[in-house]
C-alpha cells in the first residue's frame, strides 16, 4: 500500500491518463446536499482535492475553500481551473497528513470525498485524527463514503459503513447518514453520506 503515499504514484496515473475518479464536474451528492441543507458557511477544507471541482462548487456557493492534493498535475489543473471559473479557491501543494499541526482549529467544515478511500487502508484513523485537529470544536465534516462495494484491489479501497462509524468516534457525532440521492454513473449503490460534527 506504500505507493499510494507518494506523490510519483499519483503522477504517474496522471500522466498515463489513469485518473478514473474524474467526473468533469462536482460531485452529485455534494451538489444535491448543498442545494437542499447547505452546511453553515465558513471556511472549508477539501483534501485530495485533484482538479478542484469540489472545490469550487463549494466556493461558487459561498464557502471560503481551500483545496489540498500533493500531485503536482491535481494542484496545477485545480489551479487553472479555478483561474477560468474566475472562483476564488486557495490550492495548496502538501500532504495532507502534514496538516495537523499547521492548521489546528483553522477550518469551520471539511468536505471529504475519494481522499479517505485513496490513502492506505492502515492510515486510516491517523487521516481522520488529521480532520479532529483541523477542524474547530462544533465545525462540520461532510463526507461522501466510496466505495462500499470494491470493483478492483485499490485505489480506490473498499470503505464500509460500520468502519466509517468506528473511525469518526469519538472525534465526530454523526447527526446524518443516509444514500445520496444520486451518484455518478458507476457508483451508484456505491456511496454514503454522512454529516457529522466534531465533538468537543
Amino acid at each position: 500500500m506504500a505507493r499510494v503515499n507518494t506523490p510519483d504514484f499519483w503522477e504517474r496515473l496522471y500522466a498515463a491518463g489513469g485518473d478514473g475518479w474524474e467526473l468533469g464536474g462536482p460531485a452529485l451528492p455534494l451538489v444535491d446536499f448543498v442545494q437542499a441543507t447547505p452546511p453553515p458557511r465558513g471556511r472549508v477544507a477539501v483534501p485530495g482535492c485533484g482538479r478542484g471541482h469540489d472545490a469550487r462548487f463549494l466556493a461558487a456557493h459561498g464557502y471560503d475553500v481551500t483545496a489540498f492534493d500533493f500531485s503536482t498535475a491535481a494542484v496545477t489543473a485545480a489551479r487553472a481551473l479555478a483561474l477560468r471559473d474566475g472562483v476564488r479557491v486557495d490550492v495548496e501543494q502538501v500532504d495532507v497528513f502534514t496538516l495537523a499541526g499547521e492548521r489546528t482549529n483553522a477550518f469551520d467544515g471539511v468536505w471529504e470525498y475519494t481522499c479517505l478511500c485513496a490513502i492506505d487502508p492502515a492510515r486510516r484513523r491517523e487521516y481522520v485524527d488529521v480532520l479532529r485537529a483541523i477542524v474547530r470544536p462544533g465545525g462540520w465534516l461532510l463526507a461522501c463514503i466510496f466505495p462500499l462495494r470494491a470493483q478492483t484491489a485499490g485505489p480506490p479501497f473498499k470503505v464500509s459503513q460500520a468502519e466509517v462509524r468506528r473511525l469518526l468516534a469519538p472525534a465526530f457525532r454523526i447527526e446524518r447518514a443516509f444514500p445520496p440521492l444520486r451518484s455518478a454513473r458507476g457508483r451508484q449503490g456505491r456511496e454514503w453520506m454522512v454529516f457529522a460534527r466534531r465533538t468537543g
